[in-house]
């Protein structure tokens, strides 16, 4: 599959980046994406919930009532969890919710979803740019020139650039990656992705073994 390539005023260069169909062209395996996406969700939990236990509970430990004939049911100190103020019963610990997935599993997940988004022609790439300094006004000059005003942006870069994220950083509904550092999660909640020339040919490195 081959895409115009862009340059950062949104006219276009003459040139085409062929889309490698290893990458962008399989056909998707949504159970993969689930996995992939429900790992992302599961590490960017803390775990740190927690709530007391009757033992835990600060109270007297004395008996309230007798174990019988009271007419109700049994309960021992005013920390039970049948009383308001008590502990819980069986509440929240802190725990880990990470899992662990398969390399290839995952691979596969990042493929299908670029795939998906390849055929939406949600795609978009443009040549390597930077800017001397971090311009905000700059980069919105350019999501313009892009005609992508409004939607939700990926903006994937071969490396790590220092003024362009700062650039981005202030902006709604626009997010920054590298291409070694892309996530199925981060692909799928994007509506447009716009990749570099060079951050292309990083992700079919990253991908294709």
């Amino acid at each position: 599959m081959e895409v115009n390539v862009l340059n950062i005023k949104g006219e276009d260069t003459g040139r085409k980046a062929v889309l490698n169909d290893t990458v962008f062209g399989i056909t998707p395996n949504d159970h993969a994406i689930y996995l992939d996406v429900k790992q992302y969700l599961a590490n960017q939990r803390q775990g740190t919930h927690k709530s007391k236990e009757r033992s835990e509970v600060s109270g007297s430990t004395r008996k309230l009532g007798r174990q019988k004939g009271g007419g109700g049911a049994r309960r021992g100190d005013i920390n039970s969890p049948l009383l308001v103020g008590g502990g819980r019963v069986f509440g929240p610990k802190p725990r880990d919710y990470s899992f662990k997935l398969n390399k290839k599993l995952k691979v596969l997940a990042r493929k299908s979803a670029l795939s998906y988004k390849a055929q939406n022609n949600s795609i978009i790439v443009v040549e390597d740019f930077s800017f001397e300094a971090p311009k905000t006004k700059e980069f919105i000059n350019v999501v313009n020139n892009l005609k992508v005003t409004g939607k939700k942006l990926l903006m994937v870069l071969p490396e790590a650039n220092k003024n362009v994220y700062l650039s981005a950083r202030n902006l709604e509904r626009t997010n920054m990656a590298i291409a070694s550092a892309l996530n199925t999660y981060t692909v799928l909640n994007a509506e447009t992705i716009v990749v570099t020339e060079n951050a292309l040919k990083a992700i079919e490195e990253t991908l294709v073994k």
